[in-house]
């Protein structure tokens, strides 16, 4: 991989990034929001026991979503350092080349297509 291209996949990655990031905050902020207004402070409304559960359902898909995107943040974080270190693009099981098709689809793949099915089955 040329450092041009590297300096592309990082500048992508940065941006992803900086996405999500914006993503989480929104979604705490909704959250710690919707925490408020079912705490009781909104007084003069009264909650059914569905719209409770509704509301803690929600705000449960809502941190499990912040969750997982939290964890596309590691994987973004570890592949800047792969590009730092010259290591971008190579499987960090094989040492063989990632295909240029499978990094454009998704950026911080550490793993090629091989390596990845290994490592969810090995998950399993």
């Amino acid at each position: 991989m040329t450092k041009k291209e590297a300096a592309e996949f990082k500048k992508l990655l940065l941006k992803k990034r900086a996405e999500i990031v914006k993503e989480i905050h929104e979604i705490t902020k909704e959250n710690m929001k919707s925490l408020k207004e079912a705490s009781g402070d909104l007084s003069g409304y009264s909650y059914h026991m569905a719209d409770m559960a509704s509301d803690s359902y929600d705000r449960d898909l809502s941190l499990n979503i912040a969750t997982s995107e939290q964890k596309v943040i590691y994987e973004i974080d570890e592949t800047l350092k792969l590009i730092d270190e010259g290591k971008y693009g190579i499987c960090v099981s094989c040492s063989k080349k990632i295909p240029m098709k499978r990094l454009k689809a998704l950026p911080y793949a550490k793993y090629c297509i091989q390596c990845q099915s290994k490592e969810e089955k090995a998950k399993q």
